[in-house]
């Protein structure tokens, strides 16, 4: 396997996780706003608090790793243009 096939392996294996990472984030929010609403008798309250926190945390890695597969991809098509 060539080392711009693996790089391109390597790279759609850390992009999948985006996905991933958005619904966990979301999930994990919403799960600590209810158990929280359920404990201190505040519903709704936490559990919207929380639900906004955790999409907010999602995208904000969404948005980390989109910038760091760019530089990636601009670090090695610089590579790339230096090796010709």
């Amino acid at each position: 396997m060539e080392e711009k096939d693996r790089k391109l392996i390597r790279m759609i294996g850390v992009l999948s996780t985006v996905g991933l990472t958005l619904v966990f984030a979301t999930v994990i929010g919403l799960y600590l706003g209810i158990k929280l609403d359920a404990w201190l008798g505040t519903s709704p309250w936490f559990t919207a608090v929380f639900l906004f926190l955790g999409i907010a945390a999602g995208f904000r890695n969404l948005f980390v790793y989109a910038r760091r597969s760019q530089e990636t991809l601009n670090e090695n098509d610089k590579a790339d243009k230096d090796k010709t």
